[in-house]
């Protein structure tokens, strides 16, 4: 057992605790959060020096582990390009362990990424959510699948119109094999449901779990137009959705307050590369806040390096959003939207055991970085060591 005492403590969930302890257990949960704890009997016991203490951060939209860092053309598994709709594709089985982004992300407190596919296809492929340690994706999984990933904009036109010379060349097509796709499903489900026992189709049966309403659609989408193109559609097909990225969601933010759907903010430090990136800025997140959307920064890693999750959030609070918001933003938030609540996200007594006891506020603090990293129970990092 694990118990760290005279911290800072953030739950996110409760009030802080100006030096409160958590007692992790060597079951790889979190047995309690409180003051004056006891240690039991053989527990090491770390002190946190009033240092300030959060749940791990979970990044809800990135691409570590199928981008894998300086490692070329040979390292980019997260586009499937031969074809525009590929949702029998898993994340899984691109994601590489040994990629150096989970070292940086572990040793920046962040402890769970959910991470998948690219944009370049319409439909890309299963998103799964893993811890930032280990050896072998099986073992790091959270949750196996959490979203389908979908693409409009620019991405897939760009890829299949300009350099296939195929469909999509326009918006209208990414729209439109969307829809195929999912009517396509639910006509074989429907098959399938009556005993007629159609011709097995491996991306039909990737699909049913979205028609079903068991995982979202991950939608990729930046310009206002793409935004309220995805949520048609997903209207139409009565399936769930997320925004991610939501760059032109300052634009639209009281309509996108009556839809009640999540938007993972990003990637926002950084040029702007493309056409529907002009309306880039980090004053979105607090924007959308105010307007009732319930909001998640993302780095979109590789495009912002994993490690940069939590300054993000500090340049989201120095651009307008309130600290506790902006917090909520890379550990809660994440946690609640893409379904891993009941594991990881706040400090509670029965959730996974991690844990980032810091060197400074990385919201107010340039340079402030994990002191003390806890995965699943675990020290995976010390800042001295």
């Amino acid at each position: 057992m694990l118990l760290i005492k005279n911290g800072y403590v953030k739950t996110m969930v409760s009030p802080d605790l100006d030096g409160g302890d958590v007692l992790l257990g060597d079951d790889g949960k979190i047995v309690a959060v409180g003051m004056d704890l006891t240690a039991p009997e053989g527990a090491e016991i770390l002190d946190a020096e009033g240092r300030l203490v959060t749940p791990g951060c979970v990044e809800a939209h990135c691409h570590v582990g199928l981008d894998n860092q300086g490692m070329g053309w040979e390292g980019r598994d997260y586009n499937e390009g031969a074809d525009p709709i590929t949702p029998h594709m898993r994340a899984i089985d691109s994601i590489n362990p040994m990629d150096e982004a989970f070292g940086n992300a572990a040793a920046c407190g962040v402890t769970t990424v959910c991470t998948g596919p690219g944009s370049a296809n319409v439909v890309g492929g299963t998103f799964v959510a893993i811890k930032t340690h280990g050896k072998r994706v099986d073992n790091m999984i959270v949750k196996d699948p959490i979203a389908m990933k979908c693409a409009f904009g620019e991405n897939p036109k760009r890829f299949y119109g300009q350099s296939q010379k195929k469909s999509p060349t326009t918006r209208m097509a990414t729209a439109a094999l969307l829809r195929e796709v999912l009517f396509k499903t639910l006509r074989y489900k429907q098959d399938k449901d009556a005993g007629k026992n159609p011709s097995f189709d491996m991306k039909l049966e990737a699909m049913i779990p979205v028609v079903e309403g068991k995982i979202p659609l991950k939608a990729h989408a930046h310009r206002a137009d793409d935004i309220f193109t995805a949520l048609r559609i997903a209207k139409e097909f009565g399936v769930k959705i997320t925004l991610d990225h939501c760059t032109d969601g300052s634009l639209i933010a009281d309509e996108l307050a009556k839809e009640g759907v999540p938007a993972f903010v990003g990637p926002t430090l950084g040029g702007k590369s493309k056409i529907e990136l002009i309306n880039k800025s980090f004053t979105t997140p607090a924007t959308l806040h105010a307007a009732g959307v319930p909001i998640s920064i993302i780095t979109d890693a590789p495009v912002i390096p994993i490690q940069y999750l939590p300054m993000c959030a500090g340049l989201a609070h120095n651009a307008g959003l309130d600290a506790e918001e902006a917090w909520k933003a890379i550990t809660i938030n994440p946690a609640t939207q893409i379904g891993i609540a009941d594991r990881v996200g706040s400090l509670e007594a029965g959730k996974d055991a991690d844990v980032v006891i810091w060197t400074g506020d990385p919201l107010t603090v340039l340079g402030a970085e994990a002191y003390v990293t806890v995965i699943n129970g675990k020290i995976v990092h010390r800042h001295d060591a």
